[in-house]
């Protein structure tokens, strides 16, 4: 679900957005976030330019690199019309699998993308996956999605219902690399579900043209105490930083599965 602006702020109510009857053809009701029709509207009045939420492939590589080799089978979930899966194929991926909510975003991708067979694009609700087989992935990848759920109508279960189709799709040992505005306190909950193991680990990203001072390295990771939470007292440098969770699937993993988790584990003795 990209587009050309954030959601709004990060209060997590349950929301929507006016759609005016120019935008969709429709009667000017107010459609939420998790509305095929809202993005549909918004893709068509933007064209199809390609924007990523957040943060770009570069500021994002050293994580994706060290958390899943090229050979994984990776899903890109609500990609819109961002340019991360052409840049990651430009890395090397070799099988990434994206799909959104909005049909109209969804044609124009495969219209620019004909030629990369390394690319898939398929109209799909991440909160109901089903035409996929369980463990079908070994990433999954969300720069935005979760969070725009977070602001439309239904927001815990939505969250809830997404967050369990992408455990059910990871191999185990598989990781799923969520980036969002949404601090420990706001989505560790909603990671949470009683029927998902993760092991999360949390890093931080300040926004892109953030020129103050940064103490930390990039693949420091962030403490969290025993509730999900920031130690207190901890304040990131840049005060509209990016979070980024990333979370392994600890079910059924005997040492094989994912090749991700070999990966981990040999990036983790470097």
């Amino acid at each position: 679900m990209s587009s050309s602006s954030p959601p709004p702020p990060p209060d997590d109510d349950d929301g929507a957005r006016e759609v005016g009857a120019d935008a969709d053809g429709g009667d000017g009701r107010s459609l939420g976030y998790g509305e095929a029709e809202y993005w549909d509207a918004r893709y068509v009045e933007e064209g199809g330019a390609p924007y990523d939420w957040y943060q770009r492939y570069d500021a994002l590589r050293p994580f994706v690199r060290r958390f899943a080799p090229p050979a994984s089978r990776i899903l890109m979930v609500g990609c819109g019309s961002a340019l991360m899966s052409e840049d990651m194929v430009n890395d090397g991926y070799v099988e990434i699998v994206n799909i959104d909510i909005s049909s109209v975003v969804i044609e124009m991708m495969r219209k620019k993308y004909f030629n990369f067979p390394q690319l898939q694009y398929l109209r799909m609700d991440v909160r109901d996956m089903s035409m996929f087989p369980d463990e079908s992935f070994d990433c999954a990848i969300d720069k935005g999605t979760l969070d725009s759920l977070m602001c439309g109508v239904d927001a815990p279960l939505s969250a809830a219902q997404m967050i369990l189709e992408v455990d059910r799709l990871l191999k185990p040992g598989g990781v799923f690399i969520l980036i969002t505005y949404g601090d420990p306190s706001v989505r560790v909950p909603h990671l949470n579900q009683s029927a998902c193991d993760w092991k999360i680990v949390l890093y931080i990203l300040p926004r892109p043209g953030f020129t103050e001072e940064i103490r930390r390295r990039v693949l420091d990771p962030v403490p969290l105490t025993e509730r999900g939470r920031l130690p207190d007292g901890f304040v990131p440098e840049d005060p509209d930083s990016h979070y980024v969770y990333v979370c392994k699937k600890m079910q059924g993993l005997t040492g094989t599965g994912s090749p991700t988790v070999n990966h981990i584990e040999s990036q983790g003795e470097e």
